[in-house]
C-alpha cells in the first residue's frame, strides 16, 4: 500500500449545479493524479460570475460527495481560487480547457503562477465536446417556469447576490429582449438582467394610455400573462398606489397565484400622476402614513406563501416633504411588515438617494433597498452597490428607446421614399420571424 505521505494532491474547483459526462472525465483524470479534493463553489460565487444555481450548495454538495473520484470538499467562496490554492498548496489543480479563453483566461493565468511558487502543475484536460452546463442550462430554460418555481426565484436572487439587476418590460417581445441579452465581461464573467420590471409607465404608455391608474387590472393582468409566457426570470409589479385597501389584497393573490415575485406600491394618494412630472401645483400627494402601513399590514396578511414579497416606494423626495419624512416613513413601512423599501428622485446628480442611503444602512430594522436611477443615470450600479443598494431598477429605458428607433425609421422612410436606407440598421424580417421559435 502506498505511503500516505507520497500521495500526491490534487485540486478541482467545480460549481457542479448540472453534473454531466464532462465533469465525470475531468474528475477522473484527476483521481489518477492523486488524492482529489473538489473546491464547489458556493451560491454566492456562481451569481457572481453566471446564472444563479438550480440546486443550492447543499444539494450539489451531496451530490458531489457520492462521485467515488472525491475524497474531499470544500468551499470555494470566490471565482478567484488563489484562497483555497494557498490553503491547499495541491501539487496539482485540474480544469478543462474552456477556461482558456473568456471570462475565466484572468483567473487561469493568476492560478498558474500561484501554483507555480511550490512547483504545482496545472493540468487540463481536453473540454468533453457537445457537452456542457451552459446548454444544459438551455435546455431546461425551453421548460415552462412554474408559479411556485418562479416566486421563490427573486428571494433566491436577493440571498445568492448582493445587488441585482432589474430591466422594464412593456410587452412579450421587450421580456424576450430582457431574458435571453447577455455580455461577457473580462474578469467578471456574465453580465445579464436578474428578473423583470412591469412597469405601469411602459405597460400604459405602450398602449397609447395616460400613467394615471388608468388601465385597469385586468388589462395589466394581460401583459404579464404575455410576459410570463416567454420568460423564466421572475417579476417585479408596479401596483402604483395599490388602490383602495381591499383593491390591494385582491392583488396580491392574484400576483402571487400567477407566480409574480413582489409587487411595489407608492405612497400618494389622490388621482396617481407620474412621479417623473414637475409642476408647480401640487400633484404628488403622500398617504397618511398609518393608513399606508395598514395597507402593507393587509398585502402582507394575505399572501398564502412567504416567497411574495411587498415592497414600499416613499415619495417624499419627489413630494418636497423632505429627507426626514422619507426616513421617518421608512421605517414606519418596515415596521409594518413592508420587505424593503423603494426611495424615488427627480434629482438628476442622485445625491439625495446617496444621503439618504446612507441614513438608511443604520436602520436596525434594515431591509431590502431599491433605486431606479432614471433621472440620475451617472451613478454606476457600483457606486450604488457601494451605497447599500440591493436592487436597481431600469424602469423605462427600452421602451424608450424603441420609441426613438422606430421614429427615427419612419421619418427616413419618408425622407428617402422607400426603406431601402434603414434596412440595415434593424433586424431582418426573416430574423423577426424566427425570433419567435414556433414560427
Amino acid at each position: 500500500m502506498e505511503d500516505k505521505k507520497t500521495v500526491k494532491t490534487v485540486y478541482v474547483p467545480m460549481a457542479a449545479d448540472f453534473i454531466h459526462p464532462g465533469h465525470i472525465n475531468i474528475l477522473k483524470i484527476a483521481a489518477e493524479l492523486g488524492e482529489v479534493t473538489v473546491g464547489l463553489f458556493t451560491d454566492k460565487a456562481i451569481a457572481s460570475y453566471k446564472r444563479v444555481p438550480y440546486m443550492n450548495y447543499e444539494q450539489r454538495e451531496n451530490v458531489v460527495s457520492s462521485i467515488r473520484y472525491v475524497s474531499n470538499i470544500i468551499p470555494q467562496e470566490t471565482k478567484d481560487y488563489e484562497p483555497n490554492l494557498r490553503k491547499l498548496k495541491p501539487d496539482y489543480m485540474v480544469h478543462g480547457t474552456d477556461w482558456l479563453a473568456g471570462p475565466l483566461k484572468a483567473v487561469r493565468d493568476k492560478a498558474i503562477t500561484i501554483m507555480a511558487e511550490w512547483g504545482g502543475q496545472i493540468i487540463e484536460p481536453e473540454y468533453t465536446k457537445n457537452v456542457s452546463s451552459t446548454d444544459i442550462h438551455k435546455f431546461n430554460k425551453s421548460f415552462v417556469t412554474m408559479p411556485e418555481q418562479r416566486l421563490a426565484a427573486f428571494k433566491n436572487l436577493l440571498r445568492m447576490k448582493e445587488c441585482i439587476r432589474v430591466m422594464e418590460a412593456h410587452n412579450g417581445l421587450s421580456a424576450i429582449v430582457v431574458e435571453n441579452t447577455q455580455i461577457v465581461s473580462d474578469g467578471q464573467g456574465i453580465r445579464a438582467f436578474d428578473a423583470l420590471w412591469l412597469s405601469s409607465l411602459t405597460d400604459s404608455t405602450a398602449k397609447g394610455k395616460p400613467d394615471i391608474e388608468f388601465v385597469d387590472l385586468t388589462s395589466r393582468m394581460a401583459t404579464v400573462n404575455d410576459i410570463l409566457e416567454v420568460t423564466n426570470k421572475p417579476i417585479i409589479y408596479d401596483g402604483d398606489t395599490g388602490s383602495v385597501t381591499e383593491h390591494f389584497v385582491l392583488t396580491v393573490k392574484r400576483l402571487e397565484r400567477l407566480g409574480v415575485s413582489a409587487v411595489i406600491i407608492e405612497d400618494k394618494t389622490g388621482l396617481k400622476q407620474n412621479s417623473l412630472i414637475e409642476t408647480d401645483r401640487k400633484i404628488h400627494i403622500q398617504a397618511d402614513i398609518n393608513d399606508f402601513c395598514d395597507k402593507i399590514k393587509r398585502g402582507k396578511q394575505a399572501q398564502s406563501t412567504s416567497d411574495f414579497m411587498i415592497f414600499a416606494r416613499i415619495e417624499s423626495l419627489i413630494a418636497g416633504a423632505g429627507m426626514q419624512d422619507a426616513l421617518k416613513r421608512a421605517k414606519a413601512y418596515l415596521d409594518a411588515g413592508a420587505d424593503g423599501i423603494m426611495i424615488h428622485s427627480r434629482q438628476n446628480d442622485g445625491k439625495d438617494i446617496l444621503e439618504f442611503c446612507n441614513e438608511y444602512n443604520k436602520f436596525e430594522n434594515r431591509r431590502y433597498l431599491i433605486v431606479v436611477p432614471t433621472n440620475y443615470p451617472i451613478l454606476t450600479e457600483e457606486e450604488l452597490q457601494k451605497a447599500g443598494v440591493n436592487i436597481i431598477i431600469y424602469a423605462n429605458q427600452l421602451l424608450r428607446s424603441a420609441y426613438t428607433a422606430m421614429k427615427n425609421t419612419a421619418e427616413e422612410i419618408l425622407k428617402n421614399h422607400r426603406a431601402y436606407e434603414s434596412d440595415e440598421k434593424y433586424i431582418k424580417a426573416i430574423d423577426l420571424v424566427k425570433l419567435i421559435k414556433e414560427n
